[in-house]
């Protein structure tokens, strides 16, 4: 006889399943071949570039003992520097925030979009401080996609933000600002992490259409859940953004320092050295989900809906004391990592049903989510 493992406390075959979620976004070599927003496309030929110079560094290294020596010695020093540096710049909300492009105002926006009539004359101006917000709204909107939506004179280019939100439409712009303010968060602009961004981007917008569908089913503010949805993996973005910087920091200091020294075995055995992804995935296990929220606290918005909700998915033990809000996400969530791990042939059948099982996914919700299309985020 089956037992259920509905709602209780997590068993340990639930977090050993959703641990393989992000052991294959952050570690896994697998490319991303499914995109919602091609981010990164210039970076694709540098991250190749480095990869086949490490193979060859790697190869050479391989018929020198003394060479390989010297490169795990250097490889490991430089590896631990990084680290705790990693580990230094995570040991507090203050510090986490050094590298991770996120402020008081973008978070002032996304709490405004929660209200029920939402003050526009409020948000013109927190929008416009974002230079990376406005200009992806307004190339949105005068995208040729976009441009039959507008009433008049389509062939104009809009440059005025005002107009732009008219244009969109405030129930548009409560799903288009976390949108872009979660894919400006993500660690992008770094070549080691240009697949591990692609794939945790598609796991962020899987969740949020799967939140979407269930908000819809169930009568509930879709934009409050969908926002929630996407900011539970701010934490781990910050993680990987703050992992990245730092290490593409030493690196390259290191490497200068080789050149300088002209110390060939040292220059080589520095350009071999990869990211530290499985180091990097254990601190995303260990500090992502307590970010997610800390961050939130810390920026003096400890009261916030958001805050709350982010404060239960990681404090809360179990899947049945969470609130209606966080239980929505932490379905969708579960059907984003189901979907992803069925792709990456990295679920069983047995596993998927205890996935549903646990987080009490009913057979109407299945139907629903089920009959969504994870390639594109329909917001407008």
């Amino acid at each position: 006889m089956a037992i259920s493992v509905a709602g209780g406390v997590r068993p340990g075959k639930i977090i050993e399943i959703e641990h393989r979620l992000y052991q294959q976004l952050i570690v896994g070599k697998q490319k991303s071949n499914s995109m919602f927003d091609e981010l990164d496309v210039e970076l694709e030929d540098d991250a190749n570039k480095l990869a086949i110079e490490r193979e060859a560094v790697l190869e050479r290294l391989a018929k020198q003992i003394q060479a390989k020596q010297v490169f795990e010695e250097v490889s490991e020093q430089l590896i631990n520097t990084v680290i705790s540096a990693i580990e230094h710049g995570l040991s507090s909300p203050e510090q986490a925030l050094t590298h991770s492009g996120i402020n008081e105002n973008q978070l002032l926006m996304l709490d405004l979009l929660q209200g029920k009539n939402v003050d526009i004359n409020r948000l013109k101006p927190l929008i416009e401080e974002q230079a990376w917000l406005v200009r992806d709204l307004l190339n949105m909107v005068n995208s040729a996609s976009f441009r039959h939506r507008r009433p008049q004179r389509s062939d104009v280019k809009v440059t005025d933000i005002k107009l732009v939100l008219n244009f969109i439409g405030i129930e548009n712009i409560k799903l288009l600002i976390p949108y872009f303010c979660i894919r400006n968060w993500l660690p992008s602009g770094h070549a080691n992490l240009l697949w591990t961004t692609r794939k945790l981007w598609r796991y962020s917008v899987v969740s949020a259409i799967a939140a979407q569908a269930l908000a819809k089913l169930h009568e509930k503010d879709g934009s409050f859940v969908y926002t929630c949805t996407l900011l539970s993996q701010l934490g781990p973005s910050v993680v990987l953004k703050n992992s990245a910087k730092l290490f593409e920091q030493t690196w390259g200091t290191w490497l200068r320092e080789a050149s300088g020294c002209r110390d060939k075995e040292v220059y080589d055995a520095v350009v071999a050295t990869e990211f530290p992804a499985e180091r990097v995935y254990h601190l995303v296990l260990e500090h992502g989900n307590k970010l997610n929220w800390q961050l939130l606290h810390y920026l003096d918005f400890k009261d916030s809906a958001m805050t709350k909700v982010l404060a239960e998915l990681d404090n809360n033990l179990s899947y049945k004391d969470l609130s209606e809000d966080a239980a929505m996400v932490a379905r969708a969530n579960c059907y984003a990592k189901v979907v992803l791990l069925e792709e990456l042939s990295q679920i069983d059948p047995q596993e998927k049903r205890m996935m549903f099982d646990y987080y009490e996914l009913s057979a109407q919700e299945v139907i629903r989510l089920k009959g969504q299309n994870y390639k594109k985020l329909n917001i407008i």
